[in-house]
């Protein structure tokens, strides 16, 4: 389960966020921690485990260290951090402390100018010191996280390759998907077919598959590298049939699939009263209604798929 603690961000990414901006959920309408411990308990009762929190920017909400050390102290829980990295340098070892198991960390490019670009923040240095922090702190594998654009970042494939070649690094190159909130075009699509064959050209070492159960990343080996690469495929490789995720809103809301309609409001049946058994009934039929796929890449223009940005439903 992905939990959304905040819409809020310290970036604006324009992948993410609408280019005219968005109102962001009041605070009475936030999940309190309590609700989402509530909800990490029930959902652990009918089998979910592993709980990832997202935003938004997760940093950013004051807390969310002692949410985590929470979480974990539930029977059978494991925990994982997904953040842009820019609050990471002063929290790092804190996380660490509170029992996250794995960082994911957002980043689309290594040049200053084009960080800025993306962003709309001039911190790139700020970034690359707290992923190494969290190296420093003990985080291994930090899964990196590259949206692939072309025409933008595409000629840093392999600078953010080398990036796997002397620290635990699992670098992963995501297509760019056509959501509702960025300006798609499919002369930036890039499909992974075409990284892996950019990286298969560029290096003299074969590249070793991977098998991770349940990951929608095809993932590599390198001989002489210490980390991986891997290829996320949403557009061009459907990966459907084997995804196990759900997702929790920051305003409360089941969301079986990220790219298809229909939540469950556990929010509000919660809040007019709602007993543990209510609540894991809601939660089960999120489950039981994930549908079988999706239509992403099929338009040439982007997926209408919800009434919100990627922001509020959670990276």
């Amino acid at each position: 389960m992905r939990i959304s603690v905040t819409d809020r961000c310290n970036m604006r990414c324009t992948y993410c966020m609408p280019a005219e901006g968005f109102d962001s959920v009041a605070h009475a309408n936030i999940l309190t921690y309590e609700e989402i411990l509530r909800i990490v308990r029930i959902s652990s009762q009918i089998g979910v485990k592993k709980f990832r929190i997202t935003g938004g920017e997760p940093l950013v909400r004051r807390g969310i260290v002692e949410l985590v050390k929470e979480m974990n102290s539930i029977d059978g829980v494991e925990t994982t951090f997904t953040t842009n990295g820019l609050l990471l340098e002063e929290m790092a070892e804190s996380l660490k402390g509170a029992g996250v198991k794995r960082l994911n960390i957002s980043i689309d490019s290594l040049k200053r100018e084009r960080f800025h670009k993306i962003t709309l923040t001039d911190k790139l240095d700020k970034v690359l010191r707290g992923i190494e922090k969290a190296h420093e702190v003990g985080f291994n594998p930090i899964k990196l996280n590259v949206v692939a654009i072309k025409g933008f970042n595409d000629d840093e494939i392999m600078d953010f390759v080398a990036l796997a070649k002397d620290r635990p690094y699992h670098v992963r190159f995501i297509e760019f998907m056509p959501m509702r909130e960025n300006s798609w075009d499919r002369d930036q699509f890039m499909a992974c077919d075409e990284i892996e064959g950019v990286i298969k050209n560029n290096l003299p070492q074969p590249l070793i598959a991977v098998h991770e159960k349940n990951s929608p990343s095809r993932d590599y080996s390198i001989d002489g590298y210490a980390g991986r690469i891997g290829l996320i495929s949403p557009v061009s490789r459907h990966f459907c049939d084997s995804c196990n995720r759900i997702r929790l809103t920051s305003d409360g809301h089941i969301k079986s699939c990220l790219l298809r309609e229909g939540e469950e409001d556990i929010k509000t049946a919660m809040r007019k009263g709602a007993t543990d058994e209510e609540v894991k009934f809601l939660i089960s039929r999120a489950v039981i209604l994930k549908g079988a796929g999706h239509s992403l890449g099929d338009s040439e223009t982007p997926l209408e798929n919800a009434d919100r940005p990627m922001t509020q439903i959670g990276g």
